[in-house]
């Protein structure tokens, strides 16, 4: 159950309001509050407390202002604060409408991770226009966009396709990427991620941390498109190609109450560093990576729409008249749009994953122990690079099945930029309609995959690879392979640093009772029809293994998949002290006897059980309803019991966990997460 926020950032919302409050009643004025987007009512309870006359909350999703509404009842504040179920731009005002009058008091957490991707700045803009009197006070009062730029190999291959190096018997072959790949601007998206957890080995900072912007929530806001330069020298010499970004929110007008989310190198107060999963920091990329020369002053400009924000270098010396927001009738950028496919088809994480070398070098040293000079191939994985690395290793004709038209016209560019649109044919259909003459007559000697495909969440639904395998066994010659010859699901049970939080119970807040908001949740955890985990990427999320990792189930793809489920139950013994949080699952692809792909675990766990996870992929997490107390008494093995299956019908896979303590009687059942 995902906390309504964390304790201190509840806090510093509760002095805010708390001076907000006593500014209007020191003018002798009413205290009536907006609050826009008030969830569970939190923040118009700490308003009414605070001592304000009357709340106006505004909860857009019915079962979460109907949840308000009993929680308001329920602290004994239905007398003054009043739950409108609309968007605030449907809110009418005057006689007969959902307020009286305009409120002098704006309450909001309309922020994401970049600030405005909620739509803070349209919903602002209308409330100043429409819901608030000129001159208002609000908490937050003031947030502040901040930058960072850096070059980082690592961040720059989650946004373009590095040369891919194949050993050959005929030497070393490289696969580049097409111009159009190069030269394009990228995803508009922000990459939001738990910026603490990259090394900072794993970046050269170029420049300090720069303001970029200002939002006053307390006077009018616009939406409109807007660009804010700032003038710097770069620290190092180098290529500019990543902007690191956060922000920080002021909840009175002195400054004095402030929040931060920055990164731990730009903390001011270590201290106050705070964990959070809804607010963490933000990666741009450049349109393209510009060399950067120390102390040679440049421009970083950060341009905004109603809900994106993006950057720019600049070699131009920055106007004293441009520090700031740019002058209308001046052009602004078009937000960046990808115009290659390839931003389109590859998410971040599949951008590093095919720019991995090892892992390549991998794949082309299983694909030697199975490749013959007669070899027919077809490949099947969404933008997979595996088809050229046959090609390259001597296969006599491969096929790829793209059934999409975004990937089809990005392996056709990727193709060309190589010289090998004759070589390899690509099929655009879905596999079960693939035909003979779709293969020129040929049977497949061997099958490829990695696997990957665009429409997996969770690890265990690359495993559409096996119904593909079945789709098309009637076109597989006697005696084919088929990489990877099988897979298998792993699980450990494990404690988590923080990623635990985000089930934790809201219970009280700051003194209010939002068990209701919990009850809630729950209900609606425990309405699915099946229990399941949820997709996280690990490495973003320090946790200790309590167990060793032990495998559940195999998956044979040198067979047709099962009519019957697959099923496997067990127990799995804690051999560390800690809290037992959850289990982890993840897919290991066994391409060939000697060589296996792992999704999840990269290696043992340390001596004190930290995990080193697989940075491309994201792993599945089933959370416990209970932990094992580490304080249980020893004396014998503390244990979790399992039983997952497989669906073969509808290629789910359903678990279900137990808790069990030294005497082996049953803690309660997990349930559902």
């Amino acid at each position: 159950m995902r906390k309504w926020s964390q304790k201190l950032l509840n806090m510093k919302y509760y002095q805010g309001i708390r001076a907000a409050v006593s500014r209007v009643k020191d003018k002798g004025q009413k205290a009536l509050v907006l609050d826009i987007g008030t969830g569970t009512g939190l923040l118009s309870m700490m308003a009414v407390t605070a001592g304000a006359d009357f709340c106006y909350a505004i909860e857009v999703f019915k079962p979460m202002a109907d949840a308000a509404v009993k929680i308001v009842e329920k602290n004994g504040f239905s007398d003054k604060i009043k739950i409108i179920n609309k968007h605030s731009t449907e809110v009418t005002i005057g006689p007969g409408g959902d307020m009286p009058c305009r409120a002098n008091i704006l309450i909001t957490e309309l922020f994401d991770t970049e600030l405005i991707g909620e739509g803070a700045l349209p919903s602002y803009e209308h409330a100043h226009r429409h819901l608030v009197q000129e001159n208002c006070e609000a908490v937050p009062h003031r947030a502040t966009v901040y930058a960072q730029l850096v070059e980082s190999r690592r961040m720059w291959s989650w946004n373009k396709l590095f040369p891919v190096r194949v050993q050959t018997s005929l030497g070393e072959q490289v696969i580049v990427p097409p111009l159009e790949l190069e030269r394009c601007p990228g995803a508009p998206s922000v990459y939001d991620i738990q910026l603490n957890q990259v090394s900072p080995t794993d970046f050269t900072v170029l420049s300090d941390v720069l303001p970029m912007f200002s939002v006053d929530f307390s006077k009018q806001v616009s939406s409109s498109t807007a660009s804010h330069s700032r003038q710097f020298e770069p620290l190092a010499s180098g290529q500019a190609q990543v902007v690191l970004s956060w922000w920080d929110i002021e909840m009175d007008p002195e400054g004095k109450i402030k929040c931060t989310m920055a990164p731990f190198w730009a903390h001011s107060d270590p201290e106050e560093l705070q964990w959070r999963d809804h607010w963490m920091q933000c990666v741009y990329f450049l349109p393209e990576e510009e060399p950067v020369v120390q102390g040679s002053a440049l421009c970083l400009v950060a341009h905004h729409d109603d809900y994106c924000v993006w950057y720019s270098l600049q070699r131009t010396r920055c106007a004293p008249s441009l520090i700031g927001p740019e002058k209308d009738g001046r052009a602004h950028p078009a937000r960046p749009v990808c115009d290659c496919q390839a931003h389109l088809l590859w998410n971040r994480p599949r951008f590093g994953e095919i720019n991995d070398q090892n892992r390549t070098d991998q794949y082309v040293q299983a694909l030697r122990t199975v490749l013959k000079p007669d070899s027919v191939c077809l490949c099947v994985s969404d933008g997979s690079l595996l088809s050229i690395l046959a090609h390259h290793l001597g296969a006599e004709q491969v096929f790829t099945i793209e059934n999409s038209a975004a990937s089809h016209r990005l392996m056709k560019k990727i193709f060309k930029a190589n010289h090998l649109e004759d070589k390899i044919n690509i099929i655009e259909k879905r596999p079960e309609l693939l035909t003979p003459a779709d293969l020129e007559g040929k049977k497949v000697s061997l099958l490829l995959g990695e696997p990957f495909f665009t429409t997996s969440l969770l690890p265990w639904h690359n495993l559409y690879f096996w119904y593909v395998r079945t789709a098309v066994d009637r076109h597989l010659a006697p005696g084919a392979v088929v990489m990877p010859q099988a897979a298998s699901l792993h699980m450990m049970v494990v404690e988590f640093r923080d990623l635990w939080r985000i089930r934790s119970p809201c219970g009280d807040c700051e003194g209010f009772n939002v068990h209701i908001m919990d009850d809630m949740i729950k209900h609606a955890l425990d309405f699915r029809e099946s229990k399941e985990a949820e997709p996280h990427p690990l490495w973003e999320y320090p946790c200790r293994s309590l167990s060793e990792p032990q495998q559940i189930l195999t998956f044979d793809f040198r067979q047709p998949v099962p009519p019957q489920a697959i099923c496997a139950e067990g127990a799995i013994e804690l051999r560390r002290p800690g809290r037992s949080h959850g289990a982890v699952l993840w897919m290991e692809y066994h391409l060939t006897p000697d060589s296996m792909v792992s999704t999840g675990l990269l290696k043992p766990a340390e001596d004190k059980g930290y995990c080193c996870w697989n940075p491309h992929c994201k792993q599945a997490v089933y959370f416990f309803n209970t932990t094992l107390d580490p304080r249980v008494p020893p004396g014998g093995p503390q244990t979790v019991t399992y039983t997952v299956e497989f669906h073969p019908h509808t290629g789910d896979v359903t678990m279900d966990f137990t808790l069990s303590a030294v005497t082996g009687a049953h803690a309660s059942p997990s349930g559902r997460p």
